[in-house]
């Protein structure tokens, strides 16, 4: 199985991108991270989590998630490396998830503006015809964000919005991420059991 990217960004809906990281290492799939410095703030504000990009410990952002995970799967690339392989085409991989991605990174990538990692792999899955999934958590959307998000989709990207469905009946805010990561897993073709598909019996 050849590697994921995963990249976090500034916006709002960190706690999707941590499950994400979590759910594709158990699932036995490489991947290699990423951390905007925005990210960071983020993760402080939504989950109490300081992380450092420049001496970065897996423990300080997967916390009591880490118990069983296979850290060996787990590459983490700081946002300035542009010697990383997943700034060229010629590194393979399965596809690339920004989760959450911040409206700045999508009007980057609609325009090609690789002014850091996270760009520029981006830039690379397009050119390279490759998955690359966004997960936008933003509202309202002006007209601006969505005409990047019109050239994004327009140049083969998935635009996979954080927006929860109501018929799997969360219970808690475990299940309302356990349903856009269960997506982004569809999309990705990594098996899971994070939710309940329509039409399936309800437990």
């Amino acid at each position: 199985m050849s590697d994921l990217v995963v990249a976090i960004t500034g916006a709002s809906g960190s706690p999707y991108g941590v499950r994400l990281l979590e759910v594709l290492l158990r699932a036995g799939r490489a991947v290699h991270l990423v951390i905007s410095p925005a990210a960071v703030e983020v993760f402080q504000a939504e989950l109490d989590l300081s992380i450092s990009l420049d001496a970065f410990r897996p423990a300080e952002l997967l916390g009591s998630r880490i118990a069983g995970l296979n850290l060996g799967l787990l590459h983490y690339h700081h946002f300035r490396n542009f010697q990383a392989g997943i700034a060229s085409g010629s590194f393979l991989t399965a596809g690339m998830v920004i989760c959450p991605c911040s409206m700045g990174t999508v009007a980057a990538i609609a325009h090609g503006i690789s002014e850091n990692l996270i760009h520029r792999a981006a830039d690379v899955h397009l050119k390279e015809r490759r998955k690359l999934i966004l997960v936008p958590r933003e509202t309202p959307l002006g007209l601006v964000q969505l005409r990047n998000l019109t050239a994004v989709a327009e140049a083969g990207a998935v635009v996979l919005p954080a927006m929860p469905a109501f018929y799997i009946r969360p219970s808690c805010i475990d299940d309302i991420v356990d349903f856009i990561v269960g997506r982004i897993c569809d999309q990705l073709g990594v098996p899971h059991d994070l939710l309940s598909r329509w039409g399936e019996a309800r437990s």
